[in-house]
């Protein structure tokens, strides 16, 4: 190995010492461990019906309102379609939900790339 690599390794494993100790002394690893064990814990409770509550902060809840539902009409190419319900069918949604996420994901897609210009 070149002086180089070795070096930036070196700088990479200070850096992380260095966020370690950010952390009030804990381990950022421990942290994702502990958020990992969480989230398989919530996984594992919703898929057996058992209560979660004690798992989820109320107090940072919001709600959302996204407005009057409109009802719209596309046309589209049979191809289109077709791949749309190829989608559909490995994702398990129908077809007005899975078109309704992904023009909601270009969405805030268009956004993000208008707010930088």
């Amino acid at each position: 190995m070149d002086g180089n690599f070795h070096n930036a390794r070196k700088c990479d494993t200070n850096h992380i010492s260095k966020t370690r100790q950010k952390a009030g002394g804990k381990s950022l690893w421990s942290r994702r461990r502990r958020l990992q064990n969480s989230a398989e814990e919530f996984d594992r409770r919703f898929d057996d019906g058992e209560d979660m509550h004690d798992l989820i902060d109320i107090s940072k809840a919001k709600i959302v309102r996204h407005g009057e539902k409109i009802s719209i009409t596309l046309d589209m190419a049979e191809e289109l379609v077709k791949e749309i319900d190829g989608i559909r069918d490995t994702i398990g949604v129908n077809r007005g939900a899975l078109i309704k996420i992904l023009l909601y994901e270009r969405v805030k897609q268009e956004k993000v790339l208008t707010a930088k210009h």
